[in-house]
């Protein structure tokens, strides 16, 4: 974009792999970054200023006190680099600065990882290559199971849910579905309390909101089929830990795979392998056995980083140039990710 106005951006929460693509395209847009390895806050919006805009990620605080520190000093707009936005008080931004995001990058991308968690629980494969490591050769407490003709119950099918669904009918399993939004002709859609009771897989793919807030719990739980399987590669809040672990504990849940934690804000994406984790719930949750369990990176292909650098660049461009904020999120806007 040859001949644009250049635009200082600060960008929280950096990672290397962030810049990978950031650093590639944004000259190309016409936009300056500093890069900050600090979450934002309250505390560190300080540190945005100069800058128009912020770009900021699912786990920063953008509430009301941040949003009116990052006034103060200049910033007219929040631009973030995912699709979820439940970290931002949409209320207090209101009439402030628009706030725009990312509504897809690749849902292969995380789709792919749902069924990796799957495969990974059920057939035991990254116990097997410990122990094949050590020369032991053994199959004893390896013993899967087929998911071919197993029953999958997905929550959500917006472009996420819709690409598992496909991988997953490509492996034989049947599928039933619950949205509140149907829009799948070909989908068995049902209530969700027949899904919970049919299900021999459940795969959350749902934007966290006040109805789907703990849409798993201790109820929720005991409408399931013994020995269910639970993946969530979306929020983690859909899940009550609590009643999770108890599930996991007395045997009703068989696995689950979980690329998300409802409080995993101070402990995703950081090396803490030198600390002792200050968190019991998710201590006990990585020492069961049958809990497979990552630190969001479901996202983390080099085709969805371009999409997030590109995307985002393109909202800010937009923004500059005083054209149509086609991704911007609106107070009560109902969005299916």
């Amino acid at each position: 974009m040859k001949g644009c106005t250049m635009n200082k951006v600060a960008f929280f929460d950096t990672k290397p792999y962030d810049k990978i693509y950031f650093d590639k395209l944004k000259n190309q847009y016409g936009i300056e970054i500093e890069y900050f390895e600090s979450k934002l806050s309250p505390r560190t919006a300080v540190m945005a200023k100069d800058a128009k805009a912020v770009i900021a990620f699912v786990n920063d605080d953008i509430g009301k006190e941040t949003i009116s520190v990052l006034k103060d000093n200049g910033v007219e707009i929040i631009a973030l680099r995912c699709a979820g936005y439940n970290n931002v008080d949409l209320a207090a931004a209101k009439d402030i600065m628009p706030v725009v995001r990312v509504p897809e990058y690749s849902p292969h991308a995380i789709a792919e990882h749902a069924l990796a968690l799957l495969l990974t629980l059920v057939r035991k494969t990254h116990k097997a290559y410990i122990r094949t490591r050590d020369s032991n050769f053994s199959l004893n407490g390896f013993v899967g199971f087929d998911l071919h003709g197993k029953t999958l119950g997905v929550i959500g099918t917006g472009k996420i849910g819709m690409a598992f669904i496909e991988i997953c009918r490509g492996i034989g399993m049947n599928v039933i579905a619950y949205d509140p939004y149907p829009s799948q002709g070909y989908l068995e859609y049902v209530p969700l309390e027949e899904l919970f009771a049919r299900s021999d897989v459940i795969s959350l793919h749902c934007p966290l909101t006040s109805e789907t807030y703990h849409i798993v719990n201790s109820y929720s739980l005991k409408m399931m089929k013994d020995k269910v399987f639970i993946l969530n590669t979306s929020r983690g809040a859909l899940i009550d830990t609590e009643a999770l672990i108890e599930g996991i504990k007395s045997g009703k849940v068989g696995g689950a795979g979980l690329d998300v934690y409802e409080e995993e804000s101070e402990f995703f994406y950081e090396d803490l392998s030198e600390s002792i984790l200050k968190d019991d719930t998710l201590s006990r949750l990585i020492m069961m056995p049958n809990v497979l369990i990552t630190s969001h990176q479901a996202f983390l292909t080099h085709e969805a980083l371009e999409k997030i650098a590109e995307t985002t660049l393109g909202n800010l461009r937009s923004f500059f140039d005083g054209k149509p904020l086609e991704n911007e999120i609106a107070v009560r806007k109902k969005i299916r990710i």
